[in-house]
C-alpha cells in the first residue's frame, strides 16, 4: 500500500495494490475516484481536495506496517 500527496493539486491517492494492471476509473462523487482493476477489485483511491476532507496534519507523514502478501 502507497498514500502519496500532492501539495501542489492537493491530491490524495491511496494505491492498495501493487501489482500491475489494467484499471478503470469510476467517479462516486465530485471528489473521489476509484480505480478498479482485475475482478471488479479496489485498486486506488483518489481523492480530488483532500484538504477540505481529511485532516492532512493527522495523516501525514504516515506510519503503517502492512503484512506481506505471498502469492
Amino acid at each position: 500500500m502507497n498514500i502519496l500527496y500532492n501539495d501542489r493539486t492537493d491530491l490524495l491517492y491511496i494505491r492498495l495494490d501493487d501489482k500491475k494492471q489494467d484499471i478503470v476509473n469510476r467517479r462516486v462523487s465530485e471528489d473521489i475516484v476509484l480505480d478498479i482493476g482485475e475482478d471488479d477489485r479496489i485498486i486506488g483511491i483518489e481523492i480530488l481536495d483532500a484538504s477540505k476532507h481529511i485532516t492532512l496534519e493527522r495523516l501525514l507523514p504516515i506510519k503503517y506496517e502492512a503484512p506481506k502478501m505471498t502469492v
